[in-house]
């Protein structure tokens, strides 16, 4: 439901936020719900306070970069920016918006997923990249990734072989598998300097949570 506290939220850009909200997000996935937005949305501008950018684009470009909902194990995975990105179009041009404000959005949306493998080529593309993948390592990754895996009916990790030092990788099974597979390797691909200094810290927190849930277990 629209408040004005959650319009308050997203402080100094309510009147991009306020037509926007209500196509943000559509779907019962706690890893990708209003709270998630307002994450990649500190992110981003955490981000742009150092790099520089189009504020109104990238705020745009937070509000519906995760506006059709794929699920995880979806065969359509691959496609959901691609996905959000015609949405989003239709969404702005609907709004009036300016025919050049719209690409630079959509490319900015459609360019933001891990799995569309599409190259960023604006800055706003390039920290709105930065600030959804910040989202996935860290304390908060951590989380998001466990919560998947229970959505998903995951494994919490292999009794037998945690580390899968005998065993292939299988992060559809085990949750704990995702941290090798795909969290650890995020760090590496950011677009932003300040993107990537952050990206350091929240590694080195992702890092220490794996060690510290193998020694526990």
């Amino acid at each position: 439901m629209l408040t004005e506290n959650l319009v308050a939220a997203f402080a100094p850009h309510e009147e991009i936020a306020r037509p926007l909200l209500p196509y943000a997000c559509d779907t019962d996935d706690g890893s990708h719900d209003i709270a998630h937005i307002l994450r990649v949305f500190s992110n981003a501008m955490r981000i742009a306070a150092k790099e520089g950018g189009d504020l109104k684009l990238l705020a745009a470009a937070v509000l519906l970069h995760d506006c059709v909902a794929v699920e995880k194990n979806s065969p359509l995975r691959a496609q959901a920016s691609r996905l959000a990105a015609d949405k989003a179009r239709t969404v702005l041009e609907g709004l009036g918006w300016p025919a050049d404000e719209i690409g630079a959005v959509a490319h900015a949306i459609e360019a933001h997923s891990f799995s569309a493998n599409i190259r960023p080529e604006t800055l706003e593309a390039k920290i709105l990249q930065d600030a959804d993948r910040l989202d996935a390592i860290g304390m908060v990754g951590a989380a998001r990734c466990f919560y998947v895996g229970g959505r998903m009916a995951s494994g919490l990790y292999d009794p037998f072989d945690p580390k899968a030092e005998r065993r292939p990788l299988d992060d559809k099974a085990y949750s704990l598998d995702h941290f090798p597979v795909k969290l650890f390797k995020l760090a590496d691909g950011f677009q932003t300097g300040e993107g990537r200094r952050i990206a350091r810290e929240r590694h080195d927190r992702l890092q220490q949570f794996y060690d510290l849930f193998l020694d526990e277990i």
